[in-house]
This record gives structure tokens, C-alpha cells and sequence, in this order.
């Protein structure tokens, strides 16, 4: 795939799902993309097809971030991803929010690995690498109450995530969950729905947002 073919498949799959995209952001996007792919020829950082992707990479790797850049509150600052493995959604999401102060967690070294390069080969400022376990990253008392966003890929969201999650935010932080499906489960303790979005349709991917309603301490 060219260049051009890239760039113009991204617009697409973008203007379908009402995802804002400017001209900027296609070289980044399109670094980091054929970035995963030659490193997942080695390493497994998605199960998606890269040498010849779908529509469906397209939008679970990219266009899905793209559309949920809008759900971030402006005031937010100070972000965590867990369990950022191949970099999306946290990557692209940076290249469209890029005044977010990101920080990947990854427990596995070899991924951890790839996301410093993709850091550098992207050109992301601050924005770093923790390999380490969320767990630990949550526990340790110098983040605490400190994030004003946490995003999660989850295809099932228990309430230890949310505990979790609960120990990083502060009071009126968000959490964001990507979804293959919707989910009209009662909101966990200490946490308020906000919203559930659909970010593309084919197929169907949503993205939930919890406002923190207080900070958890952490109990042993």
C-alpha cells in the first residue's frame, strides 16, 4: 500500500465514523502504523492483519481513537493507558489530543520495547513507557489521585478495573473504556456513567465514560 492509498483509505474510514482528522496527523498516523506492522511480524501486538489490513484494522487501530478524541474533557491533562501493548488506542489518540500528558503501562518487556520505539519513531512529547503491572503503577503512593484520565481496552470491565482505576484518578477524573459491545450494567461504586458512544459500526465499537465521583484509598 502507498503512501497516497494509505492516507486516502484513513480519510475515508475517518469521515465515515465523523472522526476529526487533519492533514498533520496523517504522517504520524501512518509512521506508527507501518511501524506495528513490521514489528508484529515478530512480536505479537495484534491479531489484526497488517500486511494487506481491512477495514476493520483501520478503524479498531486508528479511526476508533480518532472518534473518541472528542469524549476527553479540554481541562484534562495528566492520562494513563493500560495495558497499551500495540499502542492503540493511546498512540493515535496522542497524535489527536497532543497536549495530553500521556503514560503507557506494559507489563511485557518486548511490548514495552515497541512502544519506546514507537515514541521515538512518532515523534510523541511527553509521553513515556512504564513496564510495569497497572496494579503496582496504581499502588504506588506518589500517583495516587493524580490522573485526569485513565483509558482502558476492555471486553469486560469487573470491578477490580474500576477499584483500580478509582486509585489513580482524582475526584472528577475520567475513565475510558473501549468496547465491542454496549453495556447497560449498573455503574460501579464511586463512579458515575457519563456516556456510551458508538465510535464505528462495522463493526460496532463503543466507548463508555465514568466520572470519578471521589477518590478511592487504597485498603490492605
Amino acid at each position: 500500500m502507498t503512501s497516497l492509498e494509505f492516507r486516502d483509505r484513513l480519510a475515508r474510514r475517518a469521515r465515515r465514523a465523523k472522526a476529526h482528522l487533519t492533514l498533520s496527523m496523517l504522517g504520524p498516523l501512518e509512521a506508527y502504523f507501518r511501524l506495528l506492522a513490521h514489528w508484529n511480524a515478530t512480536i505479537n501486538l495484534t491479531s489484526l492483519r497488517l500486511n494487506e489490513p481491512s477495514d476493520e484494522a483501520f478503524d479498531r487501530l486508528l479511526v476508533e481513537p480518532l472518534a473518541a478524541a472528542r469524549q476527553i474533557p479540554d481541562a484534562s491533562k495528566a492520562w494513563y493507558d493500560v495495558g497499551s501493548g500495540g499502542g492503540s488506542p493511546a498512540i493515535p489518540l496522542k497524535i489527536a489530543r497532543p497536549a495530553l500528558r500521556l503514560t503507557m503501562i506494559e507489563s511485557r518487556e518486548r511490548k514495552a520495547a515497541f512502544l519506546r520505539e514507537a515514541i521515538r519513531t512518532v515523534g510523541l512529547a511527553e509521553t513515556t513507557v512504564l513496564n510495569e503491572r497497572f496494579e503496582e503503577v496504581a499502588g504506588t503512593s506518589g500517583n495516587t489521585g493524580t490522573a485526569d484520565l485513565v483509558t482502558v481496552r476492555a471486553v469486560k470491565a469487573d470491578p477490580e478495573l474500576f477499584m483500580t482505576a478509582g486509585l489513580l484518578l482524582n475526584a472528577g477524573g475520567r475513565l475510558l473504556l473501549f468496547r465491542p459491545a454496549h453495556d447497560a450494567s449498573a455503574d460501579p461504586p464511586g463512579f458515575a456513567r457519563v456516556s456510551t458512544v458508538l465510535l464505528t459500526d462495522a463493526p460496532p465499537a463503543y466507548l463508555s465514560s465514568y466520572r470519578r465521583m471521589f477518590h478511592v484509598e487504597q485498603t490492605r
